[in-house]
């Protein structure tokens, strides 16, 4: 089995990471809740929307030291190649951050990826991994890949037009953001589950 995976808030986990950033650079207050999202309508809120922007480039750049991958995706990773699937990560990434410090953010994602044993013998193989600078160019990949299966936090790509239609399309919700939403596609919320669902197929 070909399995395509996207990186931020799939494989990438920035819970509490935009809160903590956030704080320690004094743009809110600690109270303002946890979450990314949070952090962005907070910020918005109060007419500093470019701060959001800048901050994110950040984590996205130097900042990936304070970002873990989700639970058991490591586990998923060696019991997906031990039985002989082939994984692809597949990211609509751009280069640089849209404000701010000229970070390569490419290189920040390898570099999360490498440091973490992500990538390497009997993990996923570097060539095998893809930063897209748009969204129409991921979707693209994928069909190029002839992934049998693709795994987003974003229904968006997962609905896409040109998104191939022989592609399964899992969508990764952990918090379950978009339950009763887009029934055409299957839901899952953890790489337990999905370890469950994938492994033993194909």
């Amino acid at each position: 089995m070909r399995i395509g995976i996207d990186f931020d808030n799939t494989i990438a986990c920035y819970d509490g990471v935009f809160h903590r950033a956030a704080v320690d650079r004094g743009l809110i207050p600690p109270d303002v809740g946890m979450s990314k999202n949070a952090v962005r309508d907070h910020l918005n809120s109060s007419g500093r929307k470019e701060a959001f922007t800048e901050l994110q480039g950040w984590i996205y750049g130097p900042g990936m030291d304070l970002v873990s991958p989700y639970p058991g995706f490591d586990i998923f990773v060696d019991a997906a190649v031990g039985v002989g699937h082939a994984i692809f990560i597949v990211s609509h990434k751009t280069r640089t951050p849209l404000a701010g410090p000229a970070y390569d953010l490419h290189s920040a994602a390898r570099n999360f990826l490498d440091l973490r044993d992500i990538t390497g013998p009997n993990r996923i193989a570097a060539d095998a991994i893809f930063f897209e600078e748009t969204k129409e160019a991921k979707v693209a990949r994928i069909g190029e890949l002839d992934c049998d299966v693709f795994i987003d936090d974003l229904p968006e790509i997962l609905t896409m037009r040109g998104f191939p239609d022989e592609t399964k399309a899992l969508l990764f919700d952990p918090l379950r953001h978009h339950n009763g939403d887009h029934p055409a596609l299957h839901h899952v919320g953890s790489w337990e589950e999905i370890g469950e669902l994938l492994i033993t197929l194909g």
